[in-house]
């Protein structure tokens, strides 16, 4: 079973985890979080002296305008909704006036629902539905598709779910939101994803010195902590840096299993002269786990029924691992000219590795007396891919036959590596389960034996272009496209136009109508039974709808129908690759068609919410495909902040969460045929409260799945489920400085 990554051998982890430690960027980190905590001193003396300064060192800065042109920042906006974003074409704009659906989970919403990693986060989103593979690897599904398109700070850096290296274990402290766009996304992202892109926005320096300290205890001794320090370097202000470090070790209710997680973030900010900034920053997270599954548990037993085991069962063996990381650098120049317009050139260099020795009990079906019948999956996959990408563009306003327009014009180029090697056990050892029933993991890990090699480098690059047109007062027209190369392995596509028009009519001052299209284009590397390269799945994505603005942008709400057609479409055969892996066959035809709800922002003084309901159903004619995302699915998170009298300060909250039943084509081992296994609808429910102590302290009680659901996610392929997490608390103090 090769679907697995690779981050590098442990002794090749040790000499990376070594230098990194010896290293000019991690010591630039360690520069600014020391730099900060002197400055937090001399600013903390200051600040007695009069309550303006009181007031600047309570919290971080909230910052109104846009950073970096990627949007309003939320941080202590204190908002469920943003201000502007920069997702869709680059062009900052408000979510009524962006033709597509989008939905955004900003600061405010992660830290009231403790949602500290980025699963916590898509658990939330609407419109989004995670399958658990096993214990390090989810895939996040949109519109019928899985997503694969993650972008930081703008910049698009593509996933491979397989050998999973990092993406879906980013920690939440160092970004200021997460923003989600639906549907096709090829004018900047050229070769992506039609279901939807990941954005996720990092959090920037503050012109003001401030910051806080976090502690955080939960169920199954699991432990967080968290400091975060901005504001000058400088006297005068044109130096700026932020640091921000987190640790947390979390225990779980499976049995033989833990986690901890490591980040560290500095970012600095120059004014290097009025119209000039600059941005440098990097970043580092880990990821070390012990007793990893793989593949979940089986769906049936050998005789055919539902093979239910305890929520607390662990499949892995007890040295089986994950290991997974990542180290980013990055760097942004931004200038402004007279005119209000302006180039911005960004950087970003990334590392993802994995290191994966792994075992679990995962093959075959139990015998329900016995426990005969299952043996083990063993594998060792180390790997790492390096990406470095480049983005320039300028952009501003222009006049023509007597309106003001805005146009972007860009360019970019990307090249990925991806080096992997696979190990399998020396002949001899024994992969036989004697008693699924009494499995622990205690078994002895086997001498690995090198079996193949991956070597491959994609490169991508294009050029785009997109204009936004005051057509009339009420009227706006956005016409882009991109010219995009993408060469990776045996694939070479070169010139392919990406079109991009998007249309958006205030019928007042409160509502629009919408309507927005884009091409689909996206080489694949899925194989079919034969070992050859899928053709790249292509298409078209359509979208209408209504947005709606209240409270002066604090409050939006969006409703859309949409449609996907795509040719292509990779749908697992059944069979296997000659490499060992899962073989693909591309479906023609495919159409999925939905629509989706969204509201987020303030309803009254105190009272903020963020929720959506989304329905899809995709078909190749008259059958359904992706039918392990659910067809229905509703979210709604609310929280209310008293805001005088003896309760000042307090504030309470929950969220729902329900999605209709998901399905999917298993083996019968009765008769090694196929069946269809269902699972059942399920709501979650969350609870959340706070009480702030005064205006640095507050305390926050988070309860996860309150009525305790037993609930699971399958994946077919592996005939397996997941089952999802019981019920949880977690306790936050929190003091800012």
């Amino acid at each position: 079973m090769s679907v697995v990554p690779s981050p590098v051998t442990l002794a090749r982890s040790g000499r990376l985890h070594r230098a990194l430690v010896r290293s000019p960027l991690t010591q630039a980190v360690s520069a600014v979080l020391t730099l900060g905590l002197l400055s937090t001193s001399a600013q903390a003396q200051q600040a007695a002296t009069t309550q303006a300064d009181d007031d600047a060192a309570r919290t971080l800065q909230t910052v109104q305008v846009t950073a970096n042109q990627l949007g309003t920042v939320t941080e202590n906006s204190g908002s469920y909704t943003p201000g502007t974003i920069a997702t869709a074409t680059r062009l900052v704009l408000s979510p009524r006036q962006t033709p597509q659906s989008i939905s955004v989970i900003t600061r405010q919403q992660m830290n009231d629902f403790g949602l500290n990693g980025i699963d916590d986060v898509m658990k939330v989103t609407p419109g989004i539905s995670i399958v658990t593979y096993d214990s390090e690897r989810t895939e996040y599904y949109a519109r019928g598709f899985a997503v694969q398109n993650f972008q930081y700070d703008g910049i698009p850096m593509a996933r491979d779910s397989a050998y999973s290296a990092g993406n879906t274990l980013s920690d939440m402290a160092i970004y200021d939101r997460v923003e989600v766009l639906k549907g096709a996304t090829g004018l900047l992202t050229g070769m992506g994803d039609p279901g939807a892109t990941i954005n996720l926005i990092r959090k920037k320096p503050t012109r003001a010195f401030a910051g806080s300290v976090g502690l955080g205890v939960g169920s199954w001794d699991s432990y967080r902590a968290e400091v975060d320090v901005s504001g000058p370097l400088t006297e005068s202000g044109r130096v700026r840096g932020r640091a921000v470090a987190a640790q947390q070790d979390k225990h779980s209710n499976v049995d033989h299993y833990q986690r901890t997680n490591k980040v560290f973030y500095g970012i600095l900010e120059a004014d290097i002269d009025d119209s000039t900034l600059l941005t440098v920053g990097a970043d580092y997270q880990d990821s070390d786990p012990q007793g990893s599954s793989w593949g979940g548990i089986p769906l049936l037993d050998s005789t055919g029924n539902f093979n239910k085991m305890p929520r607390s069962f662990n499949n892995g063996a007890r040295w089986s691992s994950w290991a997974q990381y990542s180290r980013t650098a990055f760097a942004t120049l931004e200038h402004t000219f007279g005119n209000d317009w302006v180039a911005k050139l960004q950087l970003n260099h990334q590392v993802n590795g994995y290191d994966a020795p792994l075992g679990a009990a995962a093959g075959g079906n139990p015998d329900p007396v016995s426990g005969e019948g299952v043996s083990m999956w063993v594998g060792k996959y180390v790997g790492e891919t390096t990406s470095n990408a480049a983005d320039l563009y300028v952009s501003g306003t222009f006049e023509w036959f007597g309106r003001q327009h805005e146009l972007v014009v860009g360019g970019s180029v990307s090249r990925k590596r991806w080096i992997n090697d696979g190990y399998s056990p020396q002949e001899g050892y024994v992969t036989g389960v004697a008693d699924y029933r009494g499995w622990t993991g205690d078994v002895p890990e086997p001498d690995w034996q090198w079996g193949y090699g991956n070597n491959e480098v994609t490169r991508e690059s294009g050029a785009y272009v997109v204009g936004r047109f005051d057509l009339a007062d009420p009227l706006k027209l956005i016409l882009g496209s991109r010219v995009a190369n993408y060469k990776a392995m045996d694939i070479d596509e070169s010139g392919v136009i990406v079109p991009y028009a998007g249309l958006v009519y205030d019928l007042n001052q409160n509502y629009s109508v919408f309507a927005s299209y884009s091409s689909i284009f996206k080489p694949q590397s899925n194989q079919d039974e034969q070992g050859r390269v899928l053709d790249p799945l292509e298409g078209r994505s359509y979208e209408a709808g209504v947005k709606a603005e209240f409270l002066e942008g604090r409050f939006n709400a969006s409703a859309a129908v949409f449609q996907l057609e795509q040719d292509n479409y990779a749908e697992p055969s059944g069979g296997l690759t000659p490499s060992g892996g899962i073989a693909y066959r591309g479906l023609m035809g495919v159409r999925t068609k939905g629509y989706e709800f969204d509201v987020s922002g303030q309803v009254a003084p105190g009272w903020q919410v963020q929720g959506g309901y989304a329905h899809k159903i995709a078909r190749q004619q008259s059958t359904k495909v992706s039918t392990l995302e659910p067809e229905d699915q509703f979210s709604l998170h609310t929280t209310y902040r008293v805001q005088d009298g003896a309760l000042r300060g307090v504030s309470i909250g929950g969220g729902a969460r329900w999605q209709g039943s998901t399905f999917g084509t298993i083996t019968n081992p009765l008769d090694g045929g196929s069946l269809v296994h269902r699972t059942d609808p399920y709501w979650l429910l969350d609870a959340m409260a706070r009480y702030e102590f005064n205006d640095r302290l507050s305390a926050t009680l988070n309860v996860n799945n309150l009525l305790d659901k037993h609930y699971y996610t399958i994946f077919n392929w592996y005939s397996t489920y997941t089952w999802g997490e019981p019920r949880n608390v977690r306790l936050t103090v929190n003091y800012r400085f």
